[in-house]
């Protein structure tokens, strides 16, 4: 996957940065003017006043038109204690207060506070908007598997069409650099990179890098590979964190109680003392800083942004709950096959080798008619047509059974000649081992190997030095096991596994588990479906899984890229301890000026500063997840975050 572009400015983002920046230039000016010749003396007499608040009311109405509006829309709507109603309160009683200054003949104090207010506000929504367009930016980077057409065969002549008018069984034509519009089986064309070629199974948003090919179509479209993983990106904000619902639950008591007690400060005391222009002045700065922007802002925000860093480097995580799971996963449970070995079997070692064109014609024979690679490998290796004939029964656990006549062929493990009663050589080499008897008597065995991915022993190397425990359950043989085992130095390993045998397996890692950890499963197969969904984070591969796997996995690798687990690992490490910062950053500062307001001692600016300085710096901080991050780990085991 390219690496993502970096977001231009959106229009809407563009036009409130003019707004910005012409509001803060016409503030400035007024501000300035106002200290070195005292604007209030311009006119002179009782309503001095008039002439900076027809200055300062301009800047406010430019600066602040929507907030009012969002404020009085809101009202209507039942929703009263939100930051634009605070925000119009807290401001519209600065102007007042001043005004209320000015007539008594005093010094007018408010008109530029409340401007302050507003304009600082709109830098803090700006910079919102643009970290959200930004981590938008990054996850829409997955949307781009979305096939714009279809060149289908409806007749004697192809037509471009809407991939969702394409019906299952329908032929389509891919061209070179084009992507597969729907999930289908290949009917002609040459081999593609992956070793794709006629009757073989190819999924949608997958790229055509060479020749044409005609795909016939399996599926509609809202039911391929593509429409759901698209669904799953378009959802992955759904799902909220315990921080994010606690921010929601806290700004829900919040708001009321801070409200409650400016009134307290703006109307009871100034009732006890009689100094209605101190208290409500104070209860203004008050009202100010009590905006949970910060909170309600920065926090989902973090979340967002890691989900967009995520989905930068091709980790679609379904949701920031699975964001905060995956940063206290201390166990990894790995699939061997296609997960940690690229699923590539070949036939490597043939015995006894006199006899080996008669034992490869037997076990293709009998492997013929299986969709496992170990039997595709065999079949590959004969290289011709099979035998037919045969009536073929499958022995779960153990082989294939094949009778034709008083012709039978056995073809598997030492589990199906040991219940038939065949004695064998066994073969001491590691490696899946297939044996093969006729009639009553041993033949000979197939060695098949499967490569280990290159990335395979550097992922569990970087999980080990984090301090997670890494395990590998497969059912392969002991020895194939322990050979791939040694080779990427996972902690533990099993061998021999049914698949219902792999889901005791994790039970059994999740009953010991820590509590304050999580285990996480990564799997690819159809098989791995009932084990994703019982871990507390199942990872399925995007490119080669199942539909069943990454529908029930909560987080997807896109790439097939193993390198994406500490990646992920530490994209979500560094979102919960921006999380952590930004909570305790915002909660001890406003603490400590609304104190200092209630007592007097920290003015409106200090307030605009506590409210929206806090919020800006929560932002910017919040933005630090969505930056870069190394795949490759340095000499340490660790990577650059």
């Amino acid at each position: 996957m390219e690496k993502t572009k970096k977001a231009a400015l959106r229009p809407k983002d563009k036009k409130n940065l003019v707004r910005i920046s012409v509001a803060l230039a016409m503030f400035c000016a007024v501000f300035v003017a106002d200290k070195i010749v005292s604007l209030q003396g311009v006119l002179g007499g009782k309503h001095g006043w008039l002439f900076p608040f027809a200055l300062y009311a301009a800047v406010y109405l430019l600066i602040g038109y929507d907030v009012l509006y969002k404020a009085v829309r809101n009202i209507c709507r039942g929703r009263v204690l939100d930051e634009n109603f605070l925000m119009c309160v807290a401001t519209l009683g600065a102007f007042t207060l001043a005004i209320y200054r000015g007539e008594t003949g005093r010094e007018i104090e408010g008109f530029d506070e409340a401007c302050a207010v507003l304009l600082f506000y709109q830098v803090g929504e700006w910079f919102q908007s643009f970290a959200t367009g930004r981590s938008r930016a990054s996850i829409a980077s997955l949307m781009d598997i979305r096939p714009d057409y279809a060149n289908v065969k409806r007749g004697d002549a192809w037509e471009k069409a809407d991939p969702n008018e394409v019906q299952a069984g329908e032929i389509i034509m891919v061209f070179p650099g084009e992507k597969v519009p729907l999930d289908g089986v290949i009917v002609t064309g040459e081999s593609l990179p992956r070793d794709a070629a006629a009757g073989d199974q190819v999924i949608s948003g997958c790229v055509n890098l060479s020749s044409q090919i005609e795909v016939r179509a399996t599926k509609p479209f809202y039911d391929s590979t593509v429409s759901k993983i698209l669904d799953l990106v378009e959802n992955a904000a759904g799902q909220k964190s315990k921080a994010e619902n606690f921010i929601t639950k806290f700004a829900k008591y919040y708001t009321p109680a801070v409200v409650a007690a400016a009134l307290i400060l703006g109307i009871v005391l100034a009732l006890i003392t009689s100094d209605w222009a101190t208290w409500l002045y104070r209860a203004l700065a008050f009202l100010v800083v009590s905006c949970p922007c910060a909170l309600v802002i920065s926090i989902p925000l973090s979340f967002f942004a890691g989900l967009g860093a995520a989905s930068k480097h091709g980790i679609l995580v379904k949701g920031s709950n699975y964001l905060e799971k995956l940063h206290k996963a201390d166990v990894f449970v790995f699939d061997k096959t296609g997960t940690l070995t690229k699923g590539n079997f070949t036939v490597t070692k043939i015995t006894p080798a006199d006899a080996r064109e008669e034992i490869l014609r037997l076990a293709a024979a009998a492997e013929q008619a299986s969709d496992h690679p170990i039997a595709h490998s065999i079949v590959a290796a004969y290289g011709k047509a099979a035998d037919k004939g045969y009536t073929l029964t499958n022995i779960a656990g153990a082989g294939v059974e094949a009778v034709r006549g008083q012709d039978v062929i056995l073809c598997g493990n030492e589990t199906l000649l040991r219940q038939k009663g065949v004695a064998y050589v066994k073969e001491e080499e590691a490696g899946t081992v297939v044996y093969v008897a006729r009639n009553g008597k041993f033949v000979g065995s197939l060695l098949i190997a499967d490569q280990i991915k290159e990335e395979a022993a550097q992922v569990v190397g970087e999980l080990n030095a984090m301090g997670c425990r890494t395990v590998m359950l497969t059912g392969d043989n002991a020895a194939v096991a322990r050979s791939v085992a040694r080779t990427i130095g996972v902690t533990d390993h099993k061998a021999q596994l049914l698949p219902q045998d792999k889901v005791e397996e994790v039970q059994k890692l999740l009953s010991a588990q820590n509590k304050n950890g999580a285990l996480c499963f990564v799997g690819d197969g159809i098989n791995d479906a009932p084990v994703l969904m019982r871990s507390d984070i199942g990872v399925a591969m995007g490119g080669v899984g199942s539909d069943a796997a990454i529908e029930a996995a909560d987080v997807v690798l896109m790439q097939d890229d193993l390198r994406g687990l500490p990646l992920g690992k530490r994209v979500a490490k560094k979102t919960m301890r921006v999380v952590t910062q930004n909570i305790v950053f915002s909660l001890v500062v406003k603490a400590a000026v609304l104190v200092l307001s209630a007592l007097g001692i920290a003015n409106m600016w200090i307030a605009v500063f506590g409210d929206v300085g806090v919020a800006v710096l929560a932002i910017l901080n919040a933005m630090r997840v969505n930056g870069r991050y190394d795949k490759k780990p340095r000499a340490n085991g660790c990577a650059k975050v």
